[in-house]
């Protein structure tokens, strides 16, 4: 990847970042001074978007809950919504996902393992399940249908296409009318690869956070939500003097 801008001279206008992992602690807890932050940032003017795999319902109680405006990608750049009136659109092919769903499903019931799926009936786009099967062979079964396998750490995610967080990305930047060249992205797993890349400048949190860190402009010292207070002070430094 090729950084627009070194980290000494990256000037952000804008936030997006991802949520397990980067707003919390190692047990999944949320970051108390990581709100706080982004309190301050909204309350200055600087967007804040919050980009996960989680769902629309959870993702939009979290906004109210922290306080920004509503902006979201959820399902892993299956849907995204600009502000809480927005539009909710939806990218993803959710019957593509379902088909490949009952291929994996049969599969591993066939062999006595059953899949807890989280949170279906609030879905749109994506499938989501408990990390208790290999990602590598989840892909193999479905290798010839027009989905990909996203692992966030967390859970793994049946995506249509080629959905990331990344390609949701650069429709809110062109919705809000703010270059992605000018946010300052924040993640911490493989999955927010994409969303960095197209950043101004990408961040890891924590230095262990490979492959992400390869591809980010600052890898904090820090880890989990400690990593995040840690980046957006280093790069919005007139707001936390």
């Amino acid at each position: 990847m090729i950084i627009s801008k070194t980290p000494s001279s990256f000037s952000p206008r804008a936030l997006i970042c991802d949520i397990d992992g980067t707003l919390t602690d190692i047990s999944r807890r949320i970051d108390l001074e990581a709100v706080a932050i982004i309190r301050t940032l909204v309350d200055n003017g600087i967007p804040v978007v919050l980009a996960s795999g989680n769902t629309v319902c959870g993702m939009t109680f979290l906004c109210k809950m922290i306080g920004t405006d509503g902006t979201i990608i959820a399902e892993n750049g299956g849907v995204y919504r600009v502000g809480y009136l927005g539009e909710l659109q939806v990218c993803g092919n959710h019957e593509a996902c379902k088909a490949a769903l009952s291929r994996v499903k049969d599969y591993f019931e066939a062999n006595n393992i059953r899949l807890n799926l989280y949170s279906p009936e609030y879905r749109f786009a994506d499938i989501s399940f408990e990390k208790v099967v290999d990602a590598s062979v989840v892909a193999d079964l479905v290798k010839d249908l027009p989905v990909h396998i996203l692992d966030s750490d967390y859970a793994l995610h049946i995506q249509s296409g080629d959905l990331n967080k990344g390609t949701a990305f650069m429709e809110v930047a062109r919705e809000i009318s703010i270059p992605v060249s000018d946010f300052l992205a924040i993640g911490d797993s493989s999955n927010d690869i994409e969303m960095i890349k197209c950043a101004g400048l990408g961040v890891s949190v924590g230095p262990d956070n490979a492959p992400l860190a390869r591809y980010a402009g600052y890898v904090s010292k820090e880890k989990y939500g400690r990593g995040f207070c840690e980046s957006v002070k280093k790069f919005f430094p007139t707001l936390f003097e």
